[in-house]
């Protein structure tokens, strides 16, 4: 008999925060340490059958908790150029995140509170290409200023959160 994992949604329906067991945050610290791991080796790791294993996770794909992706390297990959864009706008901002989101180099969009009204990353292949993303930013009616973070080293990356 396989084991479902102990996924159950907090009382605060706003955010619909989930709570996991701790054998569904080991398998997903093993998935995170390497998405393409046997079930059977995770099931070994954590203390389950491979069945229970792959019930667990397709549950928690289901429902929303994780994803599993292939991340690449953007510099292996041509892309010499990553930055952080803050903007200041008015007006709707759901509207403006919308836009900024359907650029295809812009890979996160964020609403803020602070200096900035919203913020997004970049992945370019040149200052040039950088310099056209942000005429499109610019372009956007609503957008007052941008102020533009160039990435000169990644120094720490990390998809851990959730688990401890």
């Amino acid at each position: 008999m396989t084991t479902p994992p102990k996924v159950r949604r907090d009382n605060d329906a706003k955010h619909g925060t989930v709570v996991l067991d701790e054998i569904s945050k080991q398998i997903i610290e093993q998935l995170q340490a390497d998405g393409r791991k046997p079930y059977a080796a995770i099931g070994k790791a954590v203390g389950l059958s491979e069945a229970a294993v792959r019930q667990r996770v397709q549950r928690l794909l289901d429902a929303g908790v994780m994803q599993i992706v292939g991340v690449t390297d953007p510099l292996t990959l041509g892309f010499s150029r990553q930055a952080m864009i803050g903007i200041k706008c008015e007006g709707d901002l759901e509207m403006v995140a919308d836009e900024l989101s359907a650029i295809k180099e812009i890979d996160y969009v964020v609403l803020t509170a602070g200096s900035v009204d919203v913020m997004v990353e970049v992945v370019c292949e040149s200052d040039a290409h950088l310099l056209d993303i942000l005429g499109k930013i610019r372009a956007i009616p609503t957008v007052r200023a941008t102020e533009t973070f160039v990435y000169l080293k990644l120094h720490k990356q990390t998809y851990s959160w959730g688990t401890r």
